[in-house]
């Protein structure tokens, strides 16, 4: 099943910069071949359930192993059965109706 998932790892007791852990998940994401996309808050994720939720796994086990002696998370995610859809098209379905093409 294919998932699209928006992801927020914090960790907490390590300063106030983070940037480097969430390069740290990043990396992860892109080594299990997962389609993503950066913003300000958070990343959001496309690909396979299974992928999707052990590269998550992967990224506390990555930034525990960097010192963080503790990480919040909020995750939201969505899958449909109806049809096939991307982050892109997501988006662009939006976009459309912004610039009056419904």
């Amino acid at each position: 099943m294919k998932v699209i998932a928006d992801l927020c790892v914090v960790p907490l007791g390590v300063g106030v910069s983070v940037s480097k852990y969430v390069a740290a998940c990043e990396k992860v994401l892109a080594e299990a071949g997962l389609k993503t996309r950066l913003h300000a808050y958070g990343t959001n994720i496309e690909g396979d359930w299974d992928t999707v939720f052990s590269a998550i796994k992967r990224c506390h086990e990555a930034v525990h192993a960097m010192g963080a002696p503790r990480i919040t998370t909020t995750l939201k995610f969505g899958t449909r059965t109806d049809r096939e859809q991307t982050m892109e098209d997501k988006v662009r379905s939006v976009e459309e109706k912004n610039r009056g093409k419904v």
